[in-house]
């Protein structure tokens, strides 16, 4: 029996009807068409599905829907700034070539955001351990530990510009 369940989702207030048994990314790419997080093994084991709850990673393969109720919900659609500027995290996988295949991405885009909000100059072993939950397939992750060091530079020089 579907339930009604509201939380918030890249900003906007989201009310659907889910089935109790669904789980937060297929809500997201089947019910709301956000299909950035992606669907890789199903057990919480690759990292590809992975967004943001209340600013945590979560694998949304496996985190259930109805647990969403009354959360912040962010996508990597979500961090598209206006006029679909990308955000700095997104530009630098970019220019440091964190992105091969592209599946695994948005789970460590995701990923990266949750540990530069945390942490915005971290170690290479803070970064490494804050991915460490996302695997790629196609990479020795040199690239994407790279991308990630070059996100928190970009994104320090954008802090240091708005207080000057």
């Amino acid at each position: 029996m579907k339930q009604t369940i509201r939380f918030t989702v890249n900003g906007d207030s989201v009310q659907l009807e889910v089935e109790p048994h669904w789980n937060l990314l297929r809500v997201l790419r089947e019910e709301l068409d956000l299909t950035g997080a992606k669907q890789g093994c199903g057990e919480g084991e690759c990292g590809a599905c992975t967004v943001l709850v209340n600013g945590a990673p979560v694998n949304s393969c496996i985190y259930p829907i109805l647990e969403a109720e009354d959360k912040n919900v962010l996508t990597i659609e979500g961090l598209l700034g206006e006029n679909s500027e990308l955000h700095p995290i997104q530009r630098a996988f970019l220019e440091k070539a964190g992105v091969q295949c592209g599946f695994c991405t948005p789970g460590m885009i995701m990923s990266a955001k949750a540990l530069l909000d945390l942490n915005p100059a971290p170690s290479e072993d803070e970064i490494r351990h804050a991915l460490a939950g996302n695997m790629c397939r196609c990479t020795g992750y040199v690239q994407i530990v790279e991308s990630v060091q070059h996100a928190a530079d970009l994104m320090s020089e954008g802090s240091a510009q708005e207080q000057g």
